[in-house]
């Protein structure tokens, strides 16, 4: 490590070998065997490594480049390096550098893109990545999608240039592949999905999918169709990118693909929830699809993941109440007036009991007061979208027992549930979506006390075994309407017995 100084001065004023040998040296010093040194390398204060780096990544030489390009794969790694390189004072020299590499199309732009990829596993970072836009010193800035330079039009100029069949493990087939990856992690934000939306990226993807020759049940994780359809997946979640790739024909692509029993059916599965498939395009008339995004909200809140699919973290929890609301939409879109509503798949009581959990942990996590909240708050578009679910589940949820009876528990269940729904309406940060939605169903439910609702109840049962559990108040819902409290003033009280200087008794 004492020779990094030295090492940074040749690798900046010398050229050829004798640059290339000491690019070599900082590579071998953040090598797989040396791992302990990566964080002090970029976080220490002691050295400016990212720079010179850079600089290598524009050198003609080959080997130079190909070096640096290992270096910073392995440098981007460390959660610490990652703020430090994405957003730090070297940032724009480093994504500058990677981008230069991947636009001139050299033999380490697949590198380029994994380092890319590394860098924007740093959420915070993956706004300020997508606008780079390099200018000339003394330029005006210039949008990312005005701009040929920018990060947003190589990764569409990549897609595009790719052969529609790439040969597997090609130099072009690895940097397609790697910059879906890249796109994918980009893709988590809603900003940056709307600027993806008005480029080619949309179509490349689902062109992907279209074209490939394997099945999904062999996609290996980081494939190229595993990647392309978590970008369409990230993709449809907001409406800018969601119109493009409902124009690409993302939904015939990707619908049979819900039928597989695995991740790559799980995020078809929501995929289509999101572009708006009918019901009826979802298989086994929507229960595996119910089953396996409630099992994937009930995973994310309890912080685990499924063996063999997924680990805790993949999903938000916002993607995977979005996907159950707009599967409930889809169901209650498509009922009509003869038999059970197709919401009934749905509204299963474990599932109803989490959406109210969501809801409800929200206005607890809101009142200071209240001790006791949950260990998973969740965020405001979670309970909007459970809110939301409820409402287009309630044909189902409030289907009268066979045969009709009066019911002291759906009483008191439809009872503390309006209260909470209407306890999150009038919430200070409720979307105006999320006051509507829950006052909706606060009214349906309350007029329909009067008699046995099955499915309220144990789902209502549930969801106040949730909260014993968690040691939550629970007459945190129920009527505050008590009684009228009353006193000696009033109408009567001219009489003896109420004034105090009266001697009258009362017995």
């Amino acid at each position: 490590m004492e020779d990094i100084p030295d090492l940074l001065e040749t690798m900046t004023t010398e050229k050829g070998e004798k640059s290339a040998a000491a690019t070599k040296r900082i590579y071998e010093l953040c090598d797989v065997g040396h791992k302990q040194n990566r964080v002090p390398m970029v976080c220490s204060g002691k050295y400016d490594v990212l720079t010179p780096l850079a600089q290598c990544l524009t050198q003609e030489s080959g080997d130079g480049r190909h070096l640096a390009c290992l270096a910073l794969n392995n440098l981007s790694i460390p959660t610490e390096n990652k703020r430090v390189m994405a957003l730090g004072p070297s940032s724009s020299a480093v994504i500058g550098g990677l981008c230069k590499v991947i636009a001139e199309d050299k033999q380490e732009s697949y590198l380029c893109c994994i380092c890319l990829m590394n860098l924007s596993f740093l959420e915070a970072s993956i706004t300020t990545m997508l606008q780079h836009s390099p200018v000339p010193d003394g330029s005006d800035p210039i949008p990312p999608l005005h701009n040929s330079e920018s990060l947003i039009r190589i990764l569409e100029k990549l897609l595009k240039n790719a052969p529609a069949v790439p040969k597997s493990g090609s130099g072009k087939s690895e940097g397609v592949r790697w910059a879906c990856g890249l796109i994918k992690n980009l893709a988590k934000s809603e900003d940056n999905s709307a600027l993806f939306g008005k480029t080619d990226i949309p179509k490349c993807v689902v062109g992907n999918i279209r074209n490939t020759t394997a099945p999904p049940s062999r996609w290996t994780s980081n494939s190229l169709e595993d990647f392309s359809l978590f970008v369409i997946l990230n993709l449809a979640q907001w409406p800018i990118s969601r119109q493009a790739l409902i124009e690409a024909g993302a939904i015939e692509v990707i619908k049979p693909i819900m039928a597989e029993g695995d991740l790559q059916g799980l995020k078809a599965t929501m995929a289509c929830a999101f572009l708006g498939a009918p019901w009826t395009d979802f298989p086994e008339g929507g229960s595996t699809a119910a089953k396996s995004i409630s099992e994937l909200m009930t995973n994310i809140i309890e912080k685990k993941g499924k063996d063999g699919q997924y680990a805790y973290g993949v999903f938000k929890l916002y993607t995977a109440t979005k996907a159950y609301r707009d599967l409930c939409y889809a169901a209650n879109s498509s009922d009509n007036d003869v038999g059970d509503s197709n919401t009934k798949v749905l509204a299963v009581p474990s599932a109803v009991a989490l959406c109210l959990q969501v809801v409800s942990d929200l206005v607890l996590a809101a009142d200071d007061e209240v001790n006791g909240g949950s260990k998973y708050v969740p965020d405001v578009k979670s309970a909007e979208y459970s809110a939301a679910a409820i409402t287009y589940m309630l044909p189902a949820i409030l289907q009268a027992g066979d045969p009709p009876r009066k019911s002291i528990q759906s009483e008191k269940a439809c009872g503390e549930i309006a209260t909470m729904l209407t306890q999150y309406a009038n919430l200070a940060g409720t979307s105006a979506q999320g006051k509507e939605a829950a006052l909706k169903a606060s009214e349906e439910i309350k007029s329909s006390s009067g008699s046995a609702r099955p499915i309220l109840e144990i789902s209502h049962e549930s969801w106040t075994q949730y909260r014993k559990r968690e040691g939550q108040p629970l007459d945190q819902f129920l009527s505050q309407e008590k009684g009228i409290e009353v006193d000696e003033s009033g109408p009567l009280d001219f009489l003896p017995c109420v004034n105090s200087e009266s001697q009258c008794s009362i017995l």
